[in-house]
């Protein structure tokens, strides 16, 4: 079987995909993964064959203009403003981006590239003869093409966030292309969207209006190497710390709270490992001997040892707690990191704070209570054993082929 993925050009949003393709190849079925130029070396590394053939708007630029227009309709929740979508620089005022002028000058220009980019993947398809179509909620090529050559498609969720939250949560992006009516199918919407495959806990009730296909979260981080040290029980109590590697470039340098999560966890009784780039590090400055800093280390070989997590919302980081069973902090800078704060502090596995009211004292009680009150350990633990329960990437692959041929 011909199996054809779609992803958008932000490679954690398709890293929950990536065991599916490798459960598809292991049964025997080709797999090729249309991308962006910029993914191609990502999506090989995760062991998957890329088509480096689309063209979409960029994710950064997509969502500094999403949080322009939050702050324009009065929902940006921060006391600053958001970058400028553009420059990323920091605004002093919001009419510093004209948001009319750049819909009228560039983005004509910006929906011909998706356009070609749609043409790009519905060429290929013709040519490859797909018999199913996976694609991530940042990736409608990958919809359309399952509907014009009539082949069952499905998105594929990376977290608990979905595109049937709130709109100015959306995950899905706009067809500023066009490409739905151009090809006959009318505009796009939501309902077009027939199956959506969600690898978090059912009792998280992440709104899906689709058939949905549980699925269990197999947890890829990348491609880093595991220490040895990573194997051997902690002799301290330890606490993991991660934040996005972008995050300041999405919602503005008030967004980087490694230096205050630092300062607020020094004399804490425990060990704190800090997974970081060699960027983020230098910019703490100096490390208390108390951080072990360990840089591109892939979590899913950190966190079961850890007691906590301190993250900024990354559906990513989220799951992958939720696979090793350790309750989370979670400060959040941007919507959809709101939901998966909201979300998971809702099931008790997690303290959720709006990243502006994170100060010192805030994350250090809170750690403190995620180390010392068995209730939300707990409240992981279930959630933990609820991923467990629900069908395997392999499973989940032989069910897609019997969808696929009929069976």
């Amino acid at each position: 079987m011909r199996v054809l993925f779609t992803v958008s050009s932000w490679p954690t949003q398709y890293a929950a995909m990536v065991p599916l393709g490798w459960a598809l190849q292991a049964a025997g079925h080709e797999v090729r993964v249309l991308c962006a130029a910029s993914q191609a070396d990502a999506v090989g590394r995760s062991g998957l064959l890329p088509v480096p053939v689309l063209s979409a708007m960029e994710e950064v630029l997509r969502l500094r203009l999403q949080y322009h227009a939050e702050a324009v309709r009065g929902i940006w929740p921060y006391p600053w403003l958001p970058p400028h979508p553009v420059t990323g620089e920091r605004l002093d005022r919001l009419d510093a981006f004209d948001a009319g002028r750049f819909a009228a000058e560039t983005e004509p220009a910006l929906a011909e590239s998706a356009a070609r980019g749609f043409d790009a993947a519905v060429s290929y398809a013709g040519d490859w003869r797909p018999q199913l179509v996976l694609h991530d909620p940042g990736s409608l090529e990958g919809l359309l093409v399952a509907k014009l050559s009539g082949v069952p498609s499905a998105l594929c969720l990376w977290g608990p966030a979905s595109p049937h939250d709130p709109e100015h949560m959306r995950i899905v992006p706009t067809d500023h292309s066009g490409s739905f009516p151009r090809y006959g199918l009318g505009t796009f919407d939501l309902g077009m969207i027939e199956r959506v495959v969600d690898p978090s806990p059912g009792s998280l009730k992440v709104p899906v209006l689709a058939e949905r296909l549980p699925v269990r979260y197999v947890p890829y981080n990348g491609s880093g190497a595991a220490p040895a040290w990573t194997a051997r029980p902690p002799e301290r109590t330890r606490v993991c710390v991660t934040w996005s590697t972008a995050l300041s470039t999405l919602c503005g340098p008030d967004s980087f709270l490694l230096p205050r999560i630092v300062a607020a966890l020094e004399g804490l009784d425990c060990e704190v490992v800090l997974t970081a780039t060699a960027r983020d590090v230098a910019a703490l400055g100096t490390v208390p001997d108390s951080v072990r800093v360990a840089e591109h280390l892939p979590l899913a070989a950190l966190l079961p040892g850890c007691s906590a997590v301190l993250h900024h919302g990354g559906s990513g980081s989220a799951l992958t707690a939720l696979w090793a069973g350790v309750p989370q902090f979670i400060a959040t800078f941007a919507a959809e990191q709101q939901i998966v704060g909201e979300r998971l502090a809702g099931s008790g596995a997690a303290l959720h704070v709006p990243g502006h009211l994170a100060d010192e004292d805030a994350i250090r009680s809170g750690v403190e209570r995620l180390i010392e009150d068995r209730a939300h350990r707990d409240a992981a633990a279930r959630l933990r054993a609820e991923m467990a329960e629900a069908p395997t990437p392999a499973a989940l692959a032989t069910g897609l082929e019997a969808l696929a041929t009929g069976g």
